[in-house]
């Protein structure tokens, strides 16, 4: 796999520009963007970025976290706090991100989306509105473990970063999760899923695959 060097505003032009002239996979009217990457490679910065550089071209675009969207802390914790096969299997709920994020932006959906559903801080569920999301909008999904789920991402980001780099950016009490990112490499090999690979060993300087990589 062959890397380029690029500034993070530069990548968020460049998908920003590629996503606007695409057409879905479904034919439907919404445009579906994954970017994945462990909390360490910071996914949310980059989601926003794309996301406003596609409002600039006009487009309405919906960021969404995997972050809300937890198990509550029950279920999380059934095998302990700091368990790395269980944040891999079941700290997120696949379940309501497919009914409540990808089902209603189906073609013949109506686009009204649940930013998120649970606060894992008070554990209980966040009662937020649904946000329509008009035809020809964009919804950009983010956060860790992503391209293992099926998910009908039409653009597929992955945040790639080397397991040395990955333990050196996780913070300390964050550290217990380094085996299921292990795993997630070599189960899901998300590098070979992804139609874009950016490599963020050094988060100052990016670089990427170009897109369909």
């Amino acid at each position: 796999m062959r890397f380029e060097p690029i500034t993070w505003e530069r990548l968020a032009e460049a998908l920003a520009e590629h996503a606007d002239g695409m057409e879905t996979a479904d034919g439907g009217p919404w445009l579906r963007i994954g970017v994945d990457g462990a909390p360490a490679a910071r996914p949310g910065e980059q989601a926003e970025r794309v996301a406003g550089e596609l409002r600039a071209r006009g487009r309405a675009v919906l960021t969404v976290s995997t972050g809300g969207f937890l198990r509550p802390a029950s279920l999380r914790y059934e095998y302990g706090k700091r368990d790395p096969d269980a944040y891999a299997d079941s700290w997120f709920d696949t379940g309501a991100l497919w009914r409540e994020v990808f089902r209603p932006l189906e073609p013949g959906g109506g686009g009204r989306v649940l930013p998120d559903l649970w606060d894992p801080a008070t554990d209980r569920a966040t009662r937020s509105p649904y946000r329509v999301l008009p035809e020809g909008g964009v919804l950009i999904l983010y956060g860790p473990l992503l391209l293992g789920h099926w998910f009908p991402f039409d653009l597929g980001v992955h945040l790639s970063l080397s397991a040395g780099a990955l333990r050196r950016r996780t913070e300390d009490g964050e550290r217990w999760t380094l085996p299921a990112f292990a795993r997630y490499e070599e189960e899901v090999a998300p590098a070979e899923r992804a139609d874009v690979v950016v490599r963020t060993d050094d988060p100052h300087r990016p670089a990427w695959t170009g897109i369909g990589a």
